[in-house]
């Protein structure tokens, strides 16, 4: 599931003094890049609190080398047992000749660049395919990005492209508009696939990550960080496990790095609460933290019984079964062209509230020594 994420221009007028957005546009690419580099370094939190695939069938590896040390359970099923998101691991939706393409996320002009270089870079993998077979083609090149969709990252600075648009003219050409998420899972507890709890969490988290101090990132940094984040993908309940802070050698337990983290975002949590006037953020920040001390609380401690116990297909049916019968009790209502207009004007009333929690969120913490990242 993608996540499309963006920040209100009050925010930024707040964050980084902007008056307007095409005035502004600089400001707020590099406050943009500043979530970025934040998401990277601690977004592994994401995965391990909500991955939900930490086996997979023994069918989808016929044919396939892994190193993985897999254990094969009943009904046809493959696991690691402290696994969080094989969806995420090398097996899953990852593209390994990307990961030394150089694209750091300091500067948009740096962004862009390295970015257009990817699709100019040869790759003698996709060479070794060859472009057409016959009268089909096999590839549009064989470069090692065929274009600049093609890139595989946990998150991407993103812009509304216009027609003929690439992606990197629009970011050079309006600066960033939102951030998409690329590391969620479907959530498998829930006829929607995403619950509102997670919503508020991530909203939470991106919101932290676009405060928290962000110093810039080298490419062996970045490398430093995608390490980790795989060590936690195929590795996160397990026992003791220990993280790194970006490149340092020395390493801290996950739980306690959790914790620090948790401790920061209920700082933002409060003052987002105070606008709305309710607890939402502070109890999302107790109701998950406790991930941490017990990690079968998370998704994929939930979910990997469930599939040992029934095998991944048993489970898909029986929840699928579930689903759509809960979905079919619920009544479809035809819509009047007054009530869809009635939803846009409430849609346009609850963005406003939401940008002036996020003002405040700025305003609130400004000024104080937040500790924000000092984990």
């Amino acid at each position: 599931m993608h996540y499309n994420f963006s920040l209100p221009l009050a925010f930024w007028q707040a964050r980084a003094g902007v008056s307007d957005a095409e005035s502004g546009k600089q400001e707020i690419s590099a406050g943009y890049f500043r979530l970025i580099r934040n998401y990277y370094r601690f977004g592994w939190v994401i995965p391990y609190l909500f991955g939900a695939s930490p086996a997979i069938c023994s069918s989808f590896l016929q044919g396939r080398e892994t190193a993985l040390p897999f254990e094969l359970g009943e009904n046809g099923l493959y696991y690691l047992p402290y696994a969080i998101s094989l969806r995420l691991s090398d097996l899953g939706y990852t593209n390994k000749s990307q990961s030394n393409l150089g694209i750091t996320f300091n500067t948009l002009d740096g962004y862009v660049a390295a970015l257009k270089r990817a699709i100019k870079t040869p790759s003698a993998e996709y060479a070794a395919m060859g472009v057409r077979q016959g009268d089909r083609y096999l590839q549009l090149n064989t470069n090692v990005l065929q274009i600049e969709n093609e890139l595989y990252a946990p998150i991407r600075p993103k812009r509304v492209t216009r027609s003929g648009e690439t992606p990197s003219d629009a970011l050079m050409r309006g600066g960033i508009e939102y951030i998409e998420v690329r590391s969620l899972d479907i959530n498998p507890f829930t006829p929607s696939g995403v619950s509102a709890e997670q919503v508020r969490f991530l909203d939470l988290f991106l919101i932290w990550c676009a405060l928290a101090d962000a110093p810039k990132m080298d490419s062996a940094e970045l490398q430093c960080t995608r390490k980790n984040r795989n060590r936690i993908i195929l590795e996160g309940r397990k026992p003791g496990l220990t993280v790194g802070m970006g490149c340092e050698t020395r390493q801290q337990p996950l739980a306690d790095v959790g914790h620090a983290l948790f401790r920061d975002l209920r700082r933002v949590a409060e003052v987002l609460d105070r606008e709305h006037e309710q607890p939402y953020y502070q109890q999302v920040c107790d109701e998950l933290s406790v991930g941490f001390d017990k990690p079968e609380n998370t998704f994929s401690g939930r979910l990997l019984p469930l599939l040992k116990a029934q095998g991944c297909g048993n489970l898909g049916l029986t929840l699928a079964d579930r689903y759509r019968e809960q979905l079919s009790q619920e009544p479809l209502a035809v819509l009047t062209e007054a009530q869809f207009v009635a939803e846009s004007e409430r849609a346009w009333q609850q963005t406003a509230r939401a940008g002036s929690a996020r003002y405040a969120v700025v305003r609130g913490l400004s000024g104080s020594d937040s500790g924000l990242s000092r984990h």
